[in-house]
């Protein structure tokens, strides 16, 4: 299922832009034959025996991808994706093909019902939390779908925040308790014996992880990015804050009920929070002239209500929580939808101005009341059922259950009021407003939410079964009353008396609703409460407040330590480091007992030479001569690893500050030649004492380092396992690319992100221009570095080359570089040349010789990519970005990109032939004359590397070179 989800929502974008809208209907199959699927198993069996799937993920850290199907899963489950594969069916008529970035809401959405498909369906806190992160991540790209409005863009952030720092809240409480259960299984954490006697550390874990449930479910006082969330488009709100995210909540408290039990003070001020926000969306929601927000504040009262009766963590509430969850997504689901339709129908969603809808859209009319009445709680709908029951759970629950039953009675007469409102001011006559024009809806419009809408009248014909399957799921909790029962005509008592009241309140609500507005306004805060007390009082002003005072502070603390200066900014790192382990040092003896000075006398040699030639970056004016300088210390460097037994990191170094040389020597182009003298003797000084004290810190360190050892080196042990399981015998290759892959594959995406930051700097317009080809240009047209104008050059010099009118004969005119003409004649090299002519092709070869070779022998993908990188700078510092063109015709981003997916590729494909993750084979071919030739499957990863390497350069070239290039012709231009 969620593999389909997955797929469903890559191809999703490359559907619609094939078929447009329509594209809908097929992405709805996915989680419609999920729901059929789920539908043919008896959620009554699955109380006894869920259905568990496992496959080691990260093993060293004890997560799986742990799946369990059981009762409470399954009802979630078929929410999202029985009402998710209707949401989808139902965006292909609300939408037009016109519709900007349809394509990537198509595939958002739906990976957002795989998310929470996963998210109920998964066992692993871990992974859970990484479910619960990308229904937060893809609610935000949702809700923020139309991003000219700066409201749905603040609306997008809003929610982004809100819900992540209660996730983050949520995951150290889930560490918290998954440590003291000594598993990371939901199953096993909630069930764990500890919760009985909960001390302050399980108590503080229960906190967090209720204050991830209650930030998602839009608890007070984080409840104001609900109706915000509005600005997203109709089919969002029906889906991720009527059936699906905002479920995700009251699922976690479903959840933990069985630990929840034993916390009764957390359990009361969960329950005390609920109910004050089931008065307070209700209370609001009767403000609204907007009916999505009316049915958005009434979104916020309902969850208050489920999780005032979930909080109570009983068997009967459990039941009558999980029968009105049901409810809630059946009705307003299918409400949210009739708001769509009215909006696009008829151009506004307000009250005042709707008149006359009933009349001429009388099937929308009927849908929306029905859902309306459901919410009502009108018998016999189902909505009447599942509020019967929370009623008799509280009433018989007894204690102060009873007293909560009277808030919940007053929530619900403001819900039976502004249910009342909604039905007359979508559907009814607006006093002084003309009647609205007659539409023209079709029916594969109205039918998803008629669908839906239907189940508020036929799930109580089917009430005794349902109530036996949803036991299942309270059946986590002891049995104590079983008084609760889903009936459509309830026995007299005090439960029924409390639904007559609630109607009659309700009805007596609506009668006064002119003098109740009156008398709304009189008493809101915004009619009589100053500035600093809205702040205080109003969630969303107070929100902001903080976000601004956070920006305010950060603004008045970034300039104390980040001043664009980059001395500066190493001088207070390395201080800070000097500080922390100077007092450690202290501590220990002068020098290591175990002390070696030198085990190769090259290092007498190397090592002198290298801290000349530091002392000399730090003395040298120049810049050209302070790089060079540099590369002098890599490349002693670099001697020092060939002395000590190291190949493979004594050629990495050697290419990577050849590459680095190259990179540096472009970038001097657009500097002076000269470093700035410093006229302040005491800055010169703080310089060399802030340097020196550094070099010794970090020498001592790395001496202390090696002294701590207390195992045995790690080295020896690979040798072995290098051949028999990575199957190579380069024992650091086969590291990099099989045991410690997750690292490799960590560090070429610290590569892409880098490449991208380089070319983000250089590259002010867009990320990467189209690539000019020779065969592109006018002859004579371009001269890359032109000469000026009075430049008195001799005529050999201006005559480098024979054109081709000028050669005698069938002789073809060419040159040594395929671009060769496009460089001004003086700033050509005719040695140079020759040697890129037989040098490159050799330089490639090499590259792929160390790419196929460094699985037995020194080199790798790593260091091919840099050789093949150097050819590239070769190319172009011979021949010019032309010349670069033709060597390496392709985009970076694209090689980048590639290498990239490579990489990954060799994680997944494993898994498709019954592997894990990055799991080596060695497949075996026997070639004529060649014999016996091994292939590693590493060889994909490291092809992967070898791209990424080439893609990197080949941006630095790009961006460093052939951008500056054309910045300083622009330049000579404008002179």
């Amino acid at each position: 299922m969620l593999l389909a989800h997955l797929v469903a929502a890559v191809v999703g974008p490359i559907l619609v832009r094939s078929i447009g809208r329509n594209a809908f209907y097929l992405l709805a199959t996915v989680p419609g034959a999920s729901a059929i699927w789920l539908l043919t198993h008896d959620p009554r069996a699955l109380a006894d025996a869920p259905i568990e799937q496992s496959v080691p993920w990260i093993p060293a850290f004890g997560i799986d991808l742990a799946m369990r199907l059981d009762t409470l899963s399954w009802v979630l489950a078929v929410i999202a994706t029985g009402i998710g594969a209707l949401v989808l069916a139902y965006c292909a008529r609300y939408f037009k093909d016109t519709e900007a970035g349809l394509g990537r809401f198509a595939g958002v959405l739906t990976a957002f019902a795989g998310a929470m498909v996963g998210l109920v369906l998964t066992d692993d806190v871990m992974v859970m939390y990484v479910f619960w992160e990308l229904t937060t991540v893809f609610s935000y790209l949702l809700i923020g779908h139309y991003q000219d409005k700066q409201a749905s863009r603040r609306a997008a952030l809003n929610a982004l925040i809100s819900t992540t720092v209660g996730g983050l809240a949520m995951l150290v409480g889930l560490l918290m308790a998954g440590y003291a259960a000594g598993s990371m299984r939901f199953s096993q954490i909630v069930t764990d014996p500890m919760w009985a006697d909960a001390g302050p550390y399980l108590v503080t874990a229960m906190v967090l992880m209720l204050t991830g449930a209650t930030t998602k479910s839009a608890m007070i006082p984080t409840h104001f990015w609900l109706p915000g969330a509005m600005a997203a488009p109709t089919p969002v709100s029906a889906y991720l804050h009527a059936a699906a995210m905002v479920k995700a909540g009251i699922y976690l408290i479903l959840r933990l009920a069985p630990a929840l039990t034993f916390l009764e003070v957390v359990a009361g001020i969960l329950v005390a929070l609920g109910a004050v926000t089931m008065l307070v969306g209700g209370w609001r929601a009767l403000r609204q002239t907007d009916i999505k927000l009316l049915l958005a504040y009434g979104t916020v009262s309902q969850l208050g209500f489920l999780t005032a009766v979930t909080g109570l963590a009983t068997h009967d509430a459990i039941l009558a929580g999980l029968a009105m969850l049901i409810a809630h997504s059946v009705f307003k689901a299918p409400l949210f939808m009739v708001v769509g339709i009215i909006d696009k129908q008829f151009g506004t969603r307000d009250l005042r101005v709707l008149s006359g809808v009933w009349k001429v859209a009388p099937v929308t009319a009927v849908i929306g009341t029905v859902s309306a009445a459901s919410m009502a709680a009108i018998p016999p709908l189902y909505g009447f059922v599942a509020k019967e029951s929370i009623y008799s759970a509280l009433w018989y629950g007894g204690g102060l259950q009873r007293l909560l039953l009277i808030a919940l009675v007053a929530g619900s007469v403001l819900t039976v009021a502004y249910s009342w409102r909604f039905v007359k001011g979508a559907f009814g006559r607006a006093p002084g407003a003309p009647p609205v024009a007659q539409p023209s809806i079709s029916v594969l419009y109205w039918l998803p939410p008629a669908i839906i809408a239907v189940l508020s009248v036929g799930l109580p014909l089917v009430a005794a079964p349902l109530e036996e399957a949803l036991r299942g799921a309270a059946g986590v909790l002891p049995d104590t009353t079983q008084e609760v029962h889903l009936v459509v005509i309830p026995h007299l008592g005090v439960p029924l008396l409390a639904s007559v009241v609630t109607l009659a309140l309700g009805l007596v609500l609506c009668l006064i609703a002119k003098p109740f507005q009156r008398f709304q306004k009189a008493v809101s805060p915004q009619s009589w409460a100053g500035e600093r007390a809205l702040d205080v009082i109003d969630s969303e002003r107070g929100f902001r407040r903080i976000l601004r005072a956070t920006d305010s502070l950060s603004v008045a603390i970034t300039p104390l330590f980040q001043r664009g200066s980059l001395p500066y900014t190493l001088g207070t790192m390395f201080v800070v480091l000097i500080a922390l382990v100077t007092p450690v040092a202290l501590t220990q003896s002068p020098v290591p007992d175990n002390l070696v000075l030198f085990h190769n006398p090259i290092e007498l040699i190397v090592l002198p030479v290298v801290v000349l030639a530091g002392i000399g970056v730090v003395r040298s004016r120049r810049r050209l001569r302070a790089v060079f300088l540099i590369t002098v210390t890599g490349y002693g460097a670099a001697l020092l690893f060939l002395a000590a037994g190291a190949p493979d990191v004594a050629t990495t170094q050697v290419l990577v500050e050849t590459a680095m040389t190259v990179v540096l020597v472009l970038v001097l182009r657009r500097l002076p030649l000269h470093f700035s003298r410093r006229p302040l003797r005491f800055g010169a000084l703080a310089r060399w004492a802030v340097a020196i004290t550094t070099a010794i810190v970090m020498c001592g360190a790395v001496l202390y380092a090696a002294d701590a050892r207390y195992r045995e080196a790690l080295g020896p042990g690979l040798i072995e396992p290098a051949y028999t399981e990575g199957g190579g015998h380069n024992v650091v290759n086969v590291t990099l690319v099989d045991f410690r892959v997750w690292d490799t594959i960590g560090e070429i995406g610290v590569l892409l992100v880098v490449a991208t930051g380089v070319a983000s700097l250089i590259f002010v317009t867009r990320r990467e221009r189209p690539i000019s080809r020779v065969r592109d240009l006018d002859d004579g047209s371009t001269s890359i570095w032109r000469r000026r104008t009075d430049s008195d050059l001799p005529q050999n010099v201006l005559d480098f080359d024979a054109r081709p009118d000028e050669v005698i004969g069938d002789n073809r005119w060419r040159t040594w570089l395929s671009a060769g003409l496009t460089l001004a004649p003086e700033r050509r090299m005719v040695i140079l040349e020759v040697i890129t002519r037989i040098g490159f092709p050799m330089l490639m070869m090499f590259s792929i010789y160390l790419l196929m070779a460094g699985h037995n022998l020194p080199g790798g993908g790593f260091a091919g990519g840099l050789v093949a990188g150097l050819a590239l700078a070769l190319r172009y510092l011979a021949g010019g970005r032309y010349e670069l063109s033709e060597a390496a015709p392709v985009q970076a981003g694209l090689v980048l990109g590639t290498g990239m997916a490579l990489a990954v590729s060799a994680a997944v494909l494993p898994l498709l032939f019954g592997g894990t993750i990055f799991e080596s084979a060695t497949p075996v071919v026997h070639v004529p004359l060649l014999g016996e030739l091994h292939f590693p499957s590493a060889l994909i990863f490291d092809l992967g590397v070898y791209l990424v390497v080439v893609g990197v350069l080949l941006d630095f070239l790009r961006s460093l070179g052939s951008q500056i290039d054309l910045q300083q012709e622009a330049e000579t231009d404008a002179r």
